[in-house]
């Protein structure tokens, strides 16, 4: 008996050590950010760049990149992933200014040249303070909404603050507590997760145009993820899928590049109804036809 009473101990002192390490120790695993100097000097091939800093009520510094479009049509505030900083991410603003539509990029706190403590309630409301900004620039419904990965459920909580054009998903998780769950289902993550990032939520009070855009061969967060975050509110969700695509590769198919089209060229229209098979009912009674 004592045996058993002194296995179960280590167990239990084996469970404690590791919730507290995930705790305190999950932001290094979470975000795997790049530190750039300050003097550090963006350049683009063919890309013209205007770089800013916003200071926030705490102290800290937010700073990001606005690439320019010739007359743009509209801006795509791009929120991106958990890695790296916008210096690399920059290459993909060409995806939107090549269709006429400026695009804002920042870091994170901790990211690139942005400083300051991060955590989810700090990173939201630096969030919020860019969108501001953009709003005093241009009307609403002009500005585009795309969040990639990690970005992702930040985006999706502006659009729920927020009245954009549209919103654009890219590789979304349901919420950072079912990603971790994956791989430590043993684990107590609704206590231990600090960036619980629940997108699933945030997107029941979005009211613009919602479009996902997943792989299928996403192997990080599944595309059945998407399948899912579809139905929260099917009637302004549409969702796109990249047969073969991973999680870091989308850019790379024909595919994307044609759905990542026709979602910011093409206006919504309103489909008429009248007259289609909307209403009909498959029957599974036999009917005899007359001779």
């Amino acid at each position: 008996m004592q045996n058993w009473l002194y296995i179960l101990l280590i167990v239990l002192v084996a469970y404690i050590v590791i919730s507290v390490l995930l705790y305190f120790l999950q932001d290094y695993f979470l975000f795997k950010p790049e530190k750039l100097s300050k003097d550090f000097q963006f350049y683009y091939d063919n890309q013209e760049i205007e770089e800013y800093n916003i200071e926030t009520r705490d102290g800290a510094t937010i700073n990001g990149l606005r690439f320019k479009a010739e007359n743009p049509k509209g801006i795509v505030f791009y929120l991106k992933g958990n890695s790296k900083s916008i210096k690399g991410w920059g290459k993909f603003a060409v995806d939107f200014t090549r269709h006429g539509y400026d695009v804002i990029m920042v870091d994170y706190r901790g990211f690139g040249k942005s400083t300051g403590r991060r955590t989810q309630k700090a990173v939201k409301r630096d969030m919020q303070v860019v969108y501001n900004r953009l709003k005093e620039k241009v009307s609403e419904k002009y500005i585009v909404l795309y969040g990639r990965s990690m970005g992702s459920g930040f985006a999706a909580k502006l659009a729920s603050m927020n009245n954009p054009r549209m919103l654009i998903l890219d590789a979304p998780y349901y919420s950072l507590n079912k990603v971790a769950k994956k791989y430590i289902p043993f684990m107590p993550l609704s206590l231990l997760i600090k960036f619980p990032m629940p997108t699933h939520k945030w997107l029941k009070y979005v009211n613009c145009p919602i479009h996902i855009i997943h792989g299928t061969d996403d192997k990080l967060i599944p595309y059945k993820t998407s399948v899912k975050l579809s139905k929260i509110k099917p009637e302004l969700t549409k969702l796109y899928t990249v047969i073969g695509g991973g999680h870091k590769n989308l850019n790379t198919f024909e595919s994307y590049h044609k759905m990542l089209t026709e979602i910011i060229t093409t206006r919504p229209q309103k489909v008429n109804l009248e007259g289609s098979s909307i209403n009909v009912k498959h029957s599974s009674k036999r009917t005899n036809a007359k001779a």
